[in-house]
C-alpha cells in the first residue's frame, strides 16, 4: 500500500542516518542530507530556465528550490500552509535584496514575512511546479505524505486556469526514496511528475499517465475531508458550480451515499477496535475523562507538560473522532482530557515543540460542522 511505502522511506532514512531536520521525518515530506545539492540542479533544466513564474511547495528540503527561483528573479508561488488564508503566498523580496536576505526569503519564517497573498482571482500564470514527496518511482508516479494538498493544489491550479496540461512537474527527493511503485496504486486525483531531482541524478520520467484536470468532487476520500479545512476550496467549488459543472459530493450521490457511509463506519469500528482505549474511546459526549495514549513515549524526567486546548466542539462529536483526526495530522498526544460536556478538550503533549506542531496542525480543522478553538493551554503544568 502506499502507507507501506512511506513508513519504509521514513524509517530507512532515520535508521540510515539521512534525516534532516525537522526530525522524526515521519509524517512529513522529509528533510534529507544532499537536498540543497539536488535543489541547485533546477538551475539546469531547460523547463526551469524558461519559467518566468515557478510554484514551489514550503517544504524544508525545496527550500533550495525557492531560492534558486528568487536568485533567478523569477516570481515565486508558495502555497499557504494546509491552504486554510488561501492558495499561493507571492514571494516579495525588499528592493536590492542581497544574497543573505534572500536565503531568508526562501524559508518558512521569509514566506511569513515577504510574501503577499494570491487569491483565486490572482491571474497567476505557473510556468514550473516544485512539489515535495514522500517516494518517487522512474515512471513518474507519486506518493505524498498522505494528506492530498499536494494534489489539490495542482487541481485548484487547473481549476483556475494557473497551468495547462503541458506543465513540468519536477520532484526533489533523496535517492533512496526514488522507488517502484505499482500503477494500481494511484488514483485519478493523484499527481505524477516530469523530472525528478536528487544528489546525485536528473531523472526524466517521460510519464504518459495524465495529470488531474480540476478537482473530482465526487472523491469522498480526498475532496469531503478537505472540503472543511480549506474555506478557499469551498469558494471554487461555489465558482464552479455557478458555470454549471458537476460539484457534487459523493455523499450527495444517491447510489453512492450509501457505500461512503458504510466504508466510513468501517473506518470508525476498525479504528475503535485496535485502540486500547477501545471501551473509554466510546464513551458518550458529556462524559469527562482521562485517557493515555501507550504509542508515546513515557515521560521521563523532570521538564514542563505542554497543555493544548481545543474548544468549540460539537455535543454531536465523539471522542473517538477526534482521536481519529490527531491520528490522521500525526499529532497524537500522550494523554487527552476530554471534557464532551463543556464542548472542549485538553491534549498533553511532552514538550512546547510537539504542542506547537499540533496547534499548527488543527487550527482551522472543522469536525461535526464546527471549526475548531486550537490554542496553547493558558496554565501550563509540571510533569508528573
Amino acid at each position: 500500500s502506499k502507507w507501506d511505502i512511506r513508513e519504509k522511506v521514513w524509517e530507512h532514512l532515520e535508521s540510515a542516518g539521512l534525516a534532516e531536520f525537522p526530525r522524526p521525518v515521519h509524517g512529513r515530506i522529509p528533510n534529507f542530507k544532499g537536498s540543497l545539492q539536488a535543489c541547485r540542479s533546477i538551475r539546469e533544466l531547460d523547463a526551469f530556465s524558461g519559467a518566468r513564474e515557478v510554484k514551489v511547495d514550503p517544504d524544508k528540503p525545496l527550500e533550495g528550490a525557492r531560492l534558486a527561483a528568487l536568485q533567478a528573479r523569477k516570481t515565486l508561488l508558495v502555497p499557504t500552509p494546509r491552504l486554510r488564508t488561501g492558495l499561493f503566498n507571492r514571494i516579495v523580496p525588499p528592493p536590492g535584496a542581497t544574497k543573505e536576505i534572500l536565503r531568508i526569503c526562501a524559508t518558512s519564517q521569509g514566506v511569513r514575512d515577504y510574501s503577499v497573498p494570491v487569491g483565486l482571482d490572482g491571474k497567476a500564470r505557473v510556468d514550473l511546479v516544485v512539489v515535495g514527496s514522500v517516494a518517487v518511482s522512474e515512471k513518474g508516479w507519486r506518493i505524498g505524505k498522505g494528506e492530498g494538498y499536494a494534489d489539490m493544489e495542482y487541481a485548484m491550479m487547473v481549476s483556475m486556469g494557473a497551468v495547462q496540461e503541458d506543465t513540468p512537474v519536477v520532484t526533489i527527493v533523496h535517492d533512496c526514496q526514488v522507488v517502484d511503485i505499482a500503477e494500481e496504486l494511484l488514483e485519478d486525483h493523484d499527481l505524477t511528475v516530469d523530472y525528478i531531482l536528487t544528489p546525485t541524478r536528473t531523472i526524466k520520467t517521460h510519464c504518459k499517465r495524465p495529470k488531474p484536470q480540476g478537482i473530482i468532487w465526487h472523491k469522498a476520500s480526498v475532496v469531503c475531508e478537505l472540503l472543511g479545512r480549506i474555506p478557499i476550496l469551498k469558494t471554487l467549488r461555489h465558482r464552479e458550480k455557478q458555470m454549471g459543472k458537476d460539484v457534487t459530493l459523493q455523499d450527495e450521490h444517491p447510489h453512492l451515499a450509501k457505500s461512503s457511509r458504510a466504508a466510513e463506519l468501517n473506518k470508525k469500528e476498525m479504528a475503535a477496535n485496535t485502540s486500547p482505549q477501545a471501551a473509554t474511546g466510546s464513551a458518550q459526549t458529556g462524559q469527562h475523562h482521562v485517557e493515555s495514549d501507550p504509542l508515546s513515549p513515557r515521560l521521563e524526567g523532570s521538564g514542563t507538560i505542554t497543555t493544548v486546548y481545543v474548544g468549540n466542539i460539537p455535543p454531536s462529536l465523539r471522542v473517538s473522532e477526534l482521536k481519529c483526526a490527531l491520528r490522521e495530522f500525526h499529532v497524537t498526544p500522550f494523554r487527552l482530557n476530554w471534557q464532551g460536556a463543556q464542548h472542549r478538550a485538553f491534549l498533553d503533549y511532552e514538550d512546547k515543540v510537539s504542542a506547537e506542531r499540533a496547534v499548527s496542525a488543527l487550527k482551522g480543522l472543522s469536525l461535526g460542522g464546527n471549526t475548531l478553538r486550537v490554542e496553547l493551554a493558558r496554565n501550563q503544568r509540571n510533569k508528573g
